[in-house]
């Protein structure tokens, strides 16, 4: 209700007392659709500031605001030295202004997401200056066309039938949800009226609730049964709305946004610590690839004739296994296949022991991280936070502004560039010497990365999956094999001058890989 007639009607005298006489000194924003007015006289100074950034249209008038030295600018200059002589409320409406010794006019139009500030000069029907310029139709506002008058009389209450909208458009959700809880939709005329009355005593009455619905931080001129704040000075309710709604509340915000993509990251860190771990025991119980190999060796003469097909005694464990060649496979070839596997095995078992103690590692930091982030309580503690962890700047960052795609594989993530541009950026901000860079080799194509934490080498599967996609990303997209470099990021450097996404490389490696894209792999789009 903070941008509703009925609370105006009491902030405006308020103002009245807090501005009469001061002189205009400063007129300027420093955010998006932001404007601060700096008032003083030989006693105090005072702000008004206006933030019409919608959704959050909020008005605050401190008596302390710090300037920016940087990204503000000057406006309306023509309010600089003019003295505040009144303040008035448009009847029934969502709006405002302040007369000014010139005779000039400020208007401020709290009409939700088109709310804009006007300035007239005396006795002109049309604006000669706005600060939201992209609302057209303020351009030709007469403000005197924005008073209303309505006839709150029995006769006419019965004439529309009891329809609350039409009889009092300016009650707004608050009010309205008030009387659909006390039955009005369903009640006859009288009880409508008098639940009108009732309702109209009400707001006829100075008492200000800042209460929370859904989260949010909302103004009421209703009794309230469990109110966050009560005031009876509606300048310090709607002091205290702006920094509870739009202050505290973005704080919370983006702290609560961050916080939740740490604990996401944490959560899929322990699904893959639980899954690798499984891997892991199952390599430990199972009989390795070399066992069936001795099998095969020693059954050479079961395929003789061109038999691809054999049932083999498996002498390690006394039961009979079913062996099945490919078409013109060699049993040789097969068992060195598997004794290939074997050894594999082996490396494979190695690298996930490695990688589930490094992630077991990620874990206490991320656990750390979240115990900090939970105990800081201000914007102040936030940027610090943010700056001290400046290798998580991706996470702290929306997804929609990142400038590439991001992927993960068996718990690494792995990121692409979205474009040339996107691909030095990438490099430039994101990037830590040890993560694994990779390029479709000679060809235009995108920047990737495997984000290794830390980690000295990574699974042979996960390196295979990257390059896939970097030959994916690439104009060689549509071959059956294609050659991809890759080397750590410390080994790959910009030179000054060079085009977008060219880069120097020094002790790369080839991966002969076929190129694969996100559906391909994960089993989505990208």
């Amino acid at each position: 209700m903070h941008l509703n007639y009925h609370f105006l009607q009491y902030l405006c005298p308020e103002l009245e007392k807090a501005f009469l006489g001061k002189k205009i000194t400063a007129c300027f924003s420093q955010n998006k659709d932001e404007l601060v007015i700096e008032t003083e006289d030989a006693v105090e100074s005072r702000f008004i500031r206006a933030h019409f950034l919608p959704p959050q249209i909020y008005l605050s008038f401190p008596q302390v605001f710090q300037r920016a030295k940087r990204n503000s600018i000057d406006l309306f200059k023509e309010l600089i030295g003019e003295e505040i002589v009144s303040c008035k409320v448009l009847s029934f409406e969502r709006a405002f202004y302040f007369s000014l010794t010139s005779g000039k006019i400020l208007l401020f139009k709290l009409h939700a997401k088109r709310s804009n500030v006007l300035l007239y000069e005396q006795d002109t029907e049309t604006p000669i200056k706005l600060f939201r310029n992209s609302i057209a139709e303020d351009r030709d506002l007469d403000w005197h066309s924005l008073y209303k008058s309505y006839d709150l009389s029995w006769e006419s209450f019965e004439e529309l039938e009891g329809n609350a909208s039409k009889f009092l458009p300016t009650l707004g959700a608050i009010p309205r949800n008030w009387l659909k809880a006390h039955g009005y939709p369903e009640a006859d005329i009288q009880s409508k009226w008098e639940l009108m009355q009732e309702l109209l005593d009400m707001l006829e009455t100075p008492l200000f609730s800042l209460i929370e619905k859904n989260g949010e931080i909302h103004l009421s001129l209703l009794p309230e049964t469990n109110p966050v704040k009560t005031y009876s000075n509606p300048l310090q309710a709607i002091n205290e709305l702006f920094y509870l709604a739009l202050v505290r509340g973005n704080f919370e915000k983006d702290k609560n946004t961050l916080l939740k993509k740490y604990q996401e990251q944490l959560k899929r860190t322990y699904s893959y610590i639980e899954k690798s771990t499984q891997k892991l025991e199952e390599l430990r119980n199972s009989p390795p690839p070399s066992q069936l190999a001795d099998v095969i060796m020693a059954n050479l003469h079961e395929f003789q004739a061109g038999n691809l097909a054999a049932e083999l005694m498996n002498f390690y464990t006394g039961e009979n296994i079913q062996v099945q060649l490919k078409p013109n496979q060699k049993p040789q070839d097969h068992a060195a296949t598997l004794y290939r596997k074997s050894k594999n095995r082996k490396l494979e078992w190695d690298q996930l022991e490695k990688t589930i103690e490094a992630k077991i590692n990620q874990t206490v930091i991320l656990e750390s991280k979240i115990e900090e982030l939970n105990s800081i309580d201000d914007f102040r503690g936030l940027k610090s936070f943010k700056k001290s962890h400046g290798e998580d700047k991706a996470l702290q960052k929306d997804a929609v502004i990142l400038p590439f795609k991001t992927f993960e594989f068996e718990g690494f993530p792995i990121w692409v560039g979205k474009s040339s541009q996107a691909n030095d950026e990438m490099l430039r901000g994101y990037t830590k010497k040890d993560d694994i860079w990779l390029h479709a080799r000679m060809v235009p194509g995108s920047h990737v990365l495997i984000k290794t934490s830390g980690l000295k080498s990574i699974p042979a599967s996960v390196l295979e999956t990257a390059a896939s996609l970097a030959a994916f990303y690439s104009k060689n997209k549509n071959e059956s094999l294609a050659p991809v470099i890759h080397t750590e990021a410390k080994y790959v450097r910009k030179v000054k001058g060079s085009a977008a996404g060219s880069v120097m490389v020094e002790k790369e490696k080839v991966i002969m890989v076929a190129p694969r894209g996100p559906e391909e792999i994960f089993g989505k789009g990208d």
